[in-house]
Parts: structure tokens; C-alpha cells; sequence
């Protein structure tokens, strides 16, 4: 069995391929949107690697597993049925809610850095909210999963209470 070169050639004209597909031009709105995505997924990767709460860097490494569908999800045109549902919505929603629960209410602004691991989640914060803004901007042209929008919202807050987490809660 021989093994497959990493290069295919085929994107050397500035297309790729979609999920479905569909070639479409490299710097598409779409292409830029799930690129962010993917780079949310590398940032949350870091994370994971630094955290040293063992329940956090469980959470990171299964929202890391949805981001994939997340990507499927925004580089396919015409699904017969999105990978990212209500229920996924929900799952953030719970997860959030988990994790606040154990913080204190806060009371002033945060500076990142109090630890690797909680610095390395502001970053996929701030990530989350400009691949959020890049999906908004595809929206306005190329409707995709609302369910894929609120997730990515409710990513953002989970990444801060993560990050809290990391800094305020004792292992």
C-alpha cells in the first residue's frame, strides 16, 4: 500500500473544495468563516495543552470534537440536514452553566495571564468572537445554521468561564 501525498494539486489555481463538493474560490466568505473555525479549534488546542484543571481540558477536547462538525456544518452548501442542532445549543448552554456555578459574581474586568492555561482560553475567546464576526459577515450573503451562530456565541462565553475556572477555582 502506498501512501498518499499531502499535496493533492488541486487548490494551485486559488479554489478549494467544500465538505459537499463544491469548488469555491480560497478567499471566499465561506472558506474564511470555517478557516476561522479551524483556527478556533487550534486555539482551544493550546488551551488544552496548558489547563491544569482535568475536568477543563476534558470540556475543551469535546467542544474541540464539535468544532468539527461546526466546519462540516459552514463548508457545505445545500445539506439535506445540518450537523449542528438545537440540542448542541443547549449543550453549551448546560455546560455554561455548570461551570458558572461554581465562580464567585464578578466584580471588576479581568486581565488575561493569571495562568497558561487561563490566558491560553482568552485567546480562543477573542478567537471565537472574530470567527463569530466572519460568520455573521457570510450570513448576510450566503445564509447558513443559526443553530452554528448561536453556538459560536455561546463558545465565546464559555471560554471565559473556563478561563475563570482555570484561575479562580482550586484543582
Amino acid at each position: 500500500m502506498t501512501k498518499a501525498a499531502v499535496y493533492t494539486r488541486t487548490g494551485d489555481k486559488g479554489t478549494t473544495g467544500l465538505y459537499t463538493g463544491q469548488r469555491v474560490a480560497k478567499q471566499s466568505q465561506r472558506v474564511e468563516a470555517y478557516g476561522s473555525v479551524d483556527e478556533i479549534n487550534s486555539a482551544l488546542g493550546l488551551a488544552r495543552a496548558f489547563v491544569e484543571r482535568d475536568d477543563v481540558r476534558e470540556t475543551i477536547q469535546q467542544v474541540q470534537k464539535l468544532l468539527m462538525s461546526i466546519m462540516a456544518d459552514v463548508a457545505s452548501l445545500n445539506l439535506p440536514e445540518p450537523y449542528i442542532k438545537p440540542e448542541h445549543v443547549t449543550l453549551f448552554e448546560q455546560t455554561i452553566d455548570k461551570y458558572d456555578a461554581m465562580l464567585k459574581p464578578l466584580s471588576h474586568f479581568l486581565i488575561p495571564g493569571d495562568s497558561k492555561g487561563a490566558a491560553a482560553l482568552d485567546l480562543a475567546r477573542t478567537t471565537t468572537r472574530r470567527a463569530e464576526r466572519q460568520l455573521l459577515r457570510l450570513n448576510e450573503t450566503e445564509p447558513i445554521n443559526h443553530n452554528v451562530l448561536v453556538c459560536i456565541n455561546r463558545l465565546s462565553d464559555l471560554c471565559f468561564i473556563l478561563a475563570r475556572v482555570e484561575t479562580e477555582v482550586g484543582k
